[in-house]
């Protein structure tokens, strides 16, 4: 670890939680350089949906480079651009009845989440944005004003403006929550909104999480959801879901919403959509707010990066059939069976998710990182997210061998056990 600690930034993080080198990696597993294993239960925080060095993807990634297959494009035309495109409508779009055009930014997910909000800005001729609290969209200035987070957003220096930040309306309130999170928030919100004399107009767009994947793992109520979305189209708010890091099958089907009964105005993906570790983002805009766009005035150097269309292409034959989100949704069983017992048993302890990430929230911070040490020591990598780190987050690769899946999950439970039983008695 020598050569980061001398040479590499301060800013790094995930280093100190798990610090060794790694050096191979295959589907749920990491080997570092002295050999030791790990199951690998964080996955890129979602962008390895498909696991490490997927081989399907990586066989068609070495044909395209040996062929030699345009690598960079800009957002010029290219063969493997174009079969992606075509692959995502066929497989995606077209099955649900969706319209939207496909936008390819800058390959990461708060370039497109900044697209998003420019094109809701512009569509609507509005500035504001109600973001929601615990939400994380990103890290530039406009993403990280959507962002809750007091410890991202004292990073930026300057004031994070024009955004405005509502309660979250959890489908399983959060442990100690009392911010008014149901749906009859919405129905006060949109009564203001009526209100010629309440001073409260309508906001540009909506930008809401499905599942808040870093903000703790928190899961929206179907309800909640749905009335965000008519409030939306009452006040001619766009609707903008951000599924960067639990769309691409994460949670049993494509979109997290899918099952939801929304139709958003803008999707923002990256991270999974990639297919194995290639970076994208990709926003589905739909065409009548699309249209505002004028020719390259949002642009990004690697938005026509070929090796990602060619892995995120191979990624899609994935939906093709119903075996792999079949697969998740068997893994989910398996998951929840594991840890559902230890809200049962232990004080203070909440499980939250759906599909195939799940929150272990512990309730304590320093419990929290003292598990994650326990399990990285024990061979497995697990992050903690949420509040203050208290929530422990399992997302593993889709693709995750059963065993693995069985093992990891005996090591975090019993971490977990320890780990509380320790504090208990200290605490007598």
């Amino acid at each position: 670890m020598e050569v980061f600690e001398q040479h590499e930034s301060a800013i790094r993080g995930y280093s100190r939680v798990y610090p060794v080198v790694f050096d191979t990696a295959e589907n749920a597993r990491q080997t570092d350089i002295n050999g030791k294993q790990y199951i690998d239960f964080f996955a890129g925080a979602g962008v390895l949906n498909y696991g490490h060095n997927n081989p399907r993807m990586k066989q068609a990634m070495i044909h395209y480079l040996q062929s030699n297959g345009v690598t960079h494009s800009l957002d010029m035309a290219s063969r493997a651009k174009g079969e992606f495109i075509q692959a995502f409508v066929d497989t995606v779009l077209k099955p649900r009845g969706m319209t939207h055009k496909l936008q390819f930014m800058g390959p990461t997910g708060t370039n497109s989440v900044e697209a998003a909000l420019k094109i809701a800005r512009r569509s609507t001729g509005r500035a504001e944005v109600v973001a929601f609290t615990k939400g994380f969209h990103g890290m530039t200035l406009g993403s990280l004003a959507a962002t809750a987070n007091t410890y991202f957003r004292n990073a930026a220096g300057v004031e994070l403006a024009n955004v405005t930040h509502l309660p979250f309306g959890c489908e399983k309130l959060c442990m100690g929550c009392n911010m008014g999170c149901g749906p009859a928030a919405l129905d006060a919100l949109g009564a203001r909104y009526a209100d010629p004399s309440s001073s409260f107009k309508p906001p540009a767009a909506f930008l809401v999480e499905t599942i808040q994947a870093e903000g703790g793992v928190n899961v929206a109520s179907k309800a909640w959801l749905q009335k965000l979305a008519a409030l939306a189209h009452k006040v001619g708010a766009l609707l903008i879901v951000d599924d960067i890091q639990v769309g691409c099958g994460r949670t049993g089907t494509f979109f997290s919403f899918d099952e939801l009964g929304i139709n958003p105005d803008v999707v923002c993906l990256a991270k999974g959509i990639g297919g194995m570790g290639t970076p994208m983002a990709l926003n589905l805009v739909k065409p009548e707010h699309d249209k505002h766009w004028s020719p390259g005035e949002h642009t990004g150097t690697f938005r026509g990066q070929n090796l990602s269309f060619v892995a995120g292409r191979e990624a899609l034959r994935y939906y093709e059939n119903s075996d792999l989100m079949n697969q998740v949704k068997h893994n989910a069983v398996l998951i929840r069976e594991a840890l559902e017992p230890l809200e049962k048993t232990l004080p203070n302890v909440q499980v939250r998710g759906k599909g195939m990430i799940v929150g272990l929230d512990v309730g304590n911070t320093d419990l929290s990182k003292a598990i994650v040490a326990d399990c990285f020591e024990k061979g497995l990598i697990v992050a903690s997210c949420g509040t203050g780190g208290r929530v422990l987050k399992v997302i593993p690769p889709l693709t995750i061998p059963e065993p693995d899946l069985r093992q990891g999950l005996s090591i975090l439970v019993k971490c977990t056990q320890a780990a509380l039983a320790t504090t208990q008695g200290n605490a007598a």
